[in-house]
């Protein structure tokens, strides 16, 4: 399985507070997720656990997920339309044999890999389609944004 970590942009929205503040705003956020039932507007939540690519440590990120079949995943490294890509995408890429997810309170280990091309245009056009609020993002940022398939191992 390929990730492939496109470049930056040159443009993008402000993207969210990294490093120290970065893990407590998440982590708080995971905790008022998990006490609203880990969905946002009636949709579930994925936990995305991977390992630093700097730290080695253990990463926590919380993501939208697009069902994409039996036991796979898709989620855009959109970063809210930021001119970076988001740290889990480079953790993915560096240890990409450490990845495991939680869904509905079920959790699994799985594999990942970047859409291009034709795959990745189809998958933009039903992620836009269903949550509008990643064409905003599209625009915001000259990068293209990454699309990941997940699936469980």
């Amino acid at each position: 399985m390929a990730i492939d970590v496109p470049p930056g942009g040159t443009r993008g929205a402000r993207s969210a507070p990294s490093g120290l503040v970065g893990r407590m705003l998440m982590g708080a956020a995971r905790r008022f997720h998990r006490l609203t039932g880990s969905k946002m507007d009636g949709r579930p939540l994925l936990y995305l656990t991977t390992v630093g690519a700097k730290s080695g440590q253990p990463r926590t990120a919380v993501v939208l997920p697009f069902g994409d079949g039996d036991d796979a995943w898709l989620i855009v490294a959109s970063k809210g339309g930021a001119a970076s890509n988001p740290a889990w995408l480079h953790n993915i890429a560096a240890h990409p044999d450490q990845i495991e997810i939680e869904v509905e309170g079920r959790r699994t280990a799985v594999t990942a890999r970047t859409l291009t091309g034709e795959e990745r245009a189809a998958a933009w056009q039903r992620i836009t389609t269903e949550r509008p609020a990643f064409a905003e993002y599209e625009t915001k940022t000259d990068r293209q944004i990454p699309v990941v398939r997940l699936t469980a191992r």
